[in-house]
């Protein structure tokens, strides 16, 4: 699928009131202040997904893999709090912290091994996010993936579901794109918007990780948060909204409403 290149024209609408959605709707929040520091809303031009724990529910694999080949290193972490404290980093950085955090090294090769386990896992046992096709199926506005995962990685899992085509060629892979810089630093982003000629603020992201959020936010762009994945923690919504989350959501069909409501808010 190719889309055009989407150029924001016209001058930016002011600043409308947020509001923050939940399992059952919408709540309402308080106007904004009249006097804002954050730049002026933009129409919405592009929408960028992340991968993992939004559009395939992958992240509870994948740090049941780590978890699995760390405990044979005589390390005791539960796959959960793996995912809940790591996910949306990539393997190596992982690693690093914990090396950091315990004062130890691990063999060179483990980076490797437990790639190539997740890898052989999400081929056979990676799910689709409920919803995700049929909010593909209703949103109009050019779309790409912005992701820590490798090419590789992110073209296996979305082959196994069925969703490649709603976005090859359109698949961004933070280490091999741009400056190579993965989330939670904002580049890969920034390089998304240049390639699709729109300016971050006109890009609506979707992330389910305060890692992603945050380099999202760091890019310039608004961001929804995603809570509707295996690897869901109680807090997750507030730890997304604290990150700088607009809005919070549980279930992904819900998605195409919040971004017409994005576009509605801009038009106000």
């Amino acid at each position: 699928m190719s889309w055009p290149r989407a150029r924001a024209t016209g001058p930016l609408a002011p600043s409308a009131p947020r509001a923050t959605f939940d399992a059952v709707g919408v709540r309402a929040a308080a106007p904004s202040p009249k006097l804002s520091s954050e730049p002026p809303m933009s129409e919405p031009l592009l929408v960028i997904f992340d991968c993992d724990g939004v559009l395939v529910d992958s992240e509870v694999i994948a740090a049941q893999v780590q978890a699995e080949i760390l405990a044979e290193h005589g390390v005791e972490i539960d796959a959960g709090e793996l995912a809940i404290r790591f996910a949306g980093l990539t393997w190596p950085v992982i690693l690093k912290r914990l090396s950091d955090e315990l004062g130890r090294s691990f063999p060179e090769d483990l980076v490797a091994r437990v790639n190539a386990e997740v890898d052989r896992r999400l081929e056979s046992d990676v799910e689709e996010i409920a919803g995700a096709r049929m909010a593909l199926d209703q949103l109009t506005l050019p779309r790409c993936i912005c992701s820590n995962s490798t090419s590789q990685r992110l073209e296996l899992e979305l082959e196994h579901v069925g969703l490649w085509d709603y976005f090859f060629p359109h698949v961004f892979s933070a280490p091999e794109v741009g400056t190579q810089k993965v989330k939670p630093e904002p580049d890969v982003f920034v390089y998304a918007c240049e390639q699709f000629g729109v300016a971050p603020r006109a890009a609506i992201v979707i992330e389910d990780s305060v890692h992603g959020v945050t380099a999202a936010v760091a890019a310039g762009c608004r961001v929804v948060g995603f809570t509707g994945a295996g690897h869901t923690f109680p807090g997750h919504a507030d730890a997304l909204t604290e990150a700088g989350a607009e809005t919070v959501i549980s279930r992904l069909g819900e998605f195409p409403a919040v971004v017409a409501a994005f576009a509605s808010w801009q038009d106000a």
